[in-house]
């Protein structure tokens, strides 16, 4: 096996377990908390980005494969590493994940009726809403949707 490729999927092993840790704790610690029903393959899949995710493989196994110096490279995954592990504590989780995926301050329109609130979790069919007035997080179909202000 050519060192190139020996580089390009050792950086993929590791932004992978990066990438799996980092949406772990956002499951857990602020999807799981609003009680959406998303699995986490789908919130893994759709919120992927792929030229983040190449970008850091080709870096992470330049590190792995060509550098010398072990210290440099240990030192820099070993810190990322604990950075995305991090996400596991439920304040730092919480935060990533309305950092990630919370719209504030919106108000939609379904049918006849406004709803201002955040937006929770915008998924493939439906929105996690939550609205000021009735103080709770509600369900909204994306296909009924007749615009989002603000």
């Amino acid at each position: 096996m050519s060192k190139i490729i020996q580089a390009l999927l050792t950086g993929m092993f590791f932004t992978f377990f990066l990438d799996f840790f980092l949406f772990l704790g956002i499951k857990i610690n602020y999807i799981d908390l609003y009680e959406i029903d998303l699995y986490y393959n789908i919130l893994f899949a759709d919120h992927q980005n792929i030229y983040l995710f190449m970008t850091l493989s080709v870096i992470f196994g330049y590190l792995v494969i060509y550098v010398k110096n072990s210290k440099v490279s240990i030192s820099v995954i070993g810190f990322l590493s604990i950075l995305v592990l991090s996400t596991l504590i439920e304040d730092v989780g919480n935060k990533v994940g309305e950092d990630l995926l919370m719209s504030k301050d919106r108000v939609l329109r379904v049918g006849k009726f406004n709803y201002e609130g955040d937006i929770v979790y915008n998924g493939r069919n439906k929105i996690s809403f939550y609205d000021y007035q009735l103080k709770k997080i509600i369900t909204l179909d994306k296909n009924k949707l007749k615009g989002q202000d603000r």
